[in-house]
């Protein structure tokens, strides 16, 4: 079993970048999926093997019991395989010191929070993890945050918002050092977006020193934006162990996969000690905006296309659907419709296809459509409907984005018996799945359903475009039937 001990005998090229022994806890972080293993504590160890400088990372699983069982069982090292076109590279993380459960491991999570030596907490939550009403603070009337905020202090808490807001108002009356909260979700504005929720938690509390709270927090806790990017497919669930490859008899049981390219922009606004995270290659700017928008529309934009129109042609992966005749020219030609209205200063979007299109392409990755299509009606009001909003208003028919469009649509209708091309698989999750289902009603036509979907994405200015509504619906016959023509 992977631990430790077993270090020793691993090639030195398969070790950790840094000794996990001569790690401390100075970064917490909430969220223990295979994208902070390859991506965030990637970079922190390699900061600390660079610097010197003993950058450990206890993280925070706000569900997973079994992941941080696992992960203690090995002394927190896990394998991370870089999957290359001519071959796998694979070596042991050791950034990673510590594993908690939110709700077991309350006191513990509470205690770092407070504690002056952590001056990072990092995010990787998904978006719903954030409950944001389509205002964008913070949902109230969601059960999981209502029930946080009306439990008894020192009582377990279930929204990470709420154990984040929780901990934070401790190291505010505790009078600790300035702390950085750092979001690596994939929302634009993610710093100001978690800054909001977490005070508006705050604001809505019954803590009577809460407007103190609070004005400790503007000028102590810094929300700073960033845009992380690596395509890192899921894992599945824990099991006793695979042997890692090329290291025979040394099994782990919590494995993490991707491609080899990765990057990390973040807006240089820290309020404490850092990680020095540009040592290994992390860009710091004063305005992340032109790139978290470049990398939302481009990327992510074109993630979501490929996997609903992937899915309607009965395809189940990102390198299947490039294969198909129609996947390069859905990306390149999403990008050329979306690269209009991004502003300027970010990455050139034709270099930028050119990176996707052969990133997309990897075989060896095999990334799951139904992973990147599951909580469409979070992602698309991100990805897709501010790029169309501003094309429609400027007088363009934005097809590409339309029968993207079309294609979730497609997705989101109710097809019982066996999941077949065009028609829905159930294993496709989202949060608003009643209310997705319920806009397909047999009483309506397609499109009155297509505007019942777009004001449930809390887009009724786009329900109310008649041009396209009437383009969307007319697209539904043929991805029904299985067909895409870009």
């Amino acid at each position: 079993m992977l631990n430790r001990a077993a270090l020793a005998g691993l090639p030195p090229a398969q070790r950790p970048a840094a000794d996990p022994a001569q790690l401390r806890t100075r970064v917490l972080h909430f969220g223990l999926g295979a994208f902070h293993r390859a991506h965030q504590a990637v970079y922190t160890e390699n900061a600390a093997a660079a610097s010197g400088e003993p950058w450990g990372i206890t993280a925070v699983a706000p569900r997973s019991v079994a992941t941080v069982r696992a992960l203690r069982a090995q002394d927190c090292l896990y394998s991370l395989t870089e999957r290359h076109p001519d071959g796998d590279a694979t070596r042991v993380v050791g950034s990673v010191i510590g594993a908690l459960a939110l709700g077991p491991d309350a006191e513990a999570v509470d205690a770092l929070l407070a504690g002056p030596e952590v001056t990072v907490v990092t995010l990787t939550v998904t978006e719903k993890g954030y409950h944001r009403a389509p205002h964008g603070g913070l949902d109230l009337s969601a059960p999981e945050v209502a029930a946080d905020l009306a439990a008894p202090r020192g009582a377990p808490l279930t929204t990470v918002i709420g154990r984040l807001a929780t901990g934070l108002a401790g190291r505010m009356r505790r009078g600790a050092p300035p702390v950085s909260v750092v979001s690596c979700d994939n929302m634009a504005g993610n710093g100001a977006a978690l800054r909001r929720v977490v005070r508006d938690f705050v604001r809505a509390s019954a803590w009577p020193d809460r407007d103190r709270i609070l004005d400790r927090m503007a000028t102590a806790v810094a929300f700073p934006d960033t845009v992380v990017d690596r395509i890192v497919p899921a894992t599945g669930p824990v099991t006793d162990g695979q042997v890692l490859p090329g290291l025979p008899g040394v099994r782990d049981a919590l494995p993490v996969a991707g491609e080899p390219y990765r990057s990390w922009v973040l807006e240089d606004a820290f309020a404490g000690p850092r990680p020095p995270w540009e040592r290994d290659g992390a860009l710091f700017v004063p305005d992340v905006a032109p790139y978290q928008l470049t990398k939302l529309r481009l990327l992510n934009g074109s993630h979501s296309a490929l996997a609903y129109l992937g899915r309607a042609a009965g395809l189940a992966t990102v390198d299947a659907a490039m294969a198909a005749g129609w996947g390069e020219r859905l990306v390149r030609a999403l990008c050329s419709e979306v690269a209009p209205t991004l502003p300027t200063g970010g990455p050139d979007p034709g270099g930028y296809a050119d990176d996707l299109v052969t990133r997309f392409r990897n075989p060896a990755i095999r990334h799951p459509l139904r992973q990147i299509g599951s909580d469409g009606s979070l992602k698309i009001p991100e990805r897709w409907l501010p790029a169309l909003r501003t094309l429609r208003e400027r007088g363009a028919t934005a097809p590409v984005l339309t029968l993207a469009l079309a294609a979730w649509a497609n997705e989101t209708r109710p097809d019982p018996g066996r999941p077949r091309p065009g028609h829905r698989d159930p294993d496709l999750t989202d949060p608003a799945a009643p209310t997705l289902t319920a806009c397909w009603a047999p009483s309506l036509s397609p499109i009155e359903s297509v505007r019942a979907l777009l004001r449930a994405l809390g887009a009724p200015d786009l329900a109310e475009d008649d041009g396209l509504t009437t383009a969307v619906a007319e697209r539904l016959p043929a991805l029904r039937a299985g067909h895409v023509e870009i």
